[in-house]
């Protein structure tokens, strides 16, 4: 098993790493970032999540499951351009939950699954 932290300062708060490899998967903890709109902090997210997908070997053409939760279901679909350049040819197999999140600032929360290799 591996365990990536990406130095976060919840990570030590509340006991978490940003991903761990096991069992043949990388799973990216749920993530949420910085940014005035959804697209901004959907964007800023997906960056987090790219690197720790790197920092595993692995990659958005690996994912096989995204879970999005937004406190407002409205507002998913301004990521939708975003989230199809994302994944482009390899779309996973996906989830929306419309709940309230860690903090009213954060619109959007993201986690995947991914494929691991090696």
């Amino acid at each position: 098993m591996k365990r990536i932290k990406s130095g976060g300062v919840f990570e030590e708060k509340i006991g978490y790493c940003r991903a761990v490899v096991a069992g043949g998967f990388v799973h990216v903890a749920g993530t949420v970032e910085q940014g005035d709109t959804v697209e901004e902090q959907c964007k800023s997210a997906l960056e987090v999540i790219g690197g720790a997908l790197e920092k595993a070997g692995s990659s958005f053409a690996d994912v096989v499951r995204v879970n999005y939760y937004l406190p407002d279901r409205a507002e998913f679909e301004a990521c939708w351009p975003i989230l199809a350049e994302t994944f482009g040819e390899n779309p996973p197999a996906a989830t929306m939950v419309e709940c309230r999140l860690i903090d009213d600032k954060y619109r959007i929360e993201i986690e995947v699954t991914a494929l691991a290799h090696g």
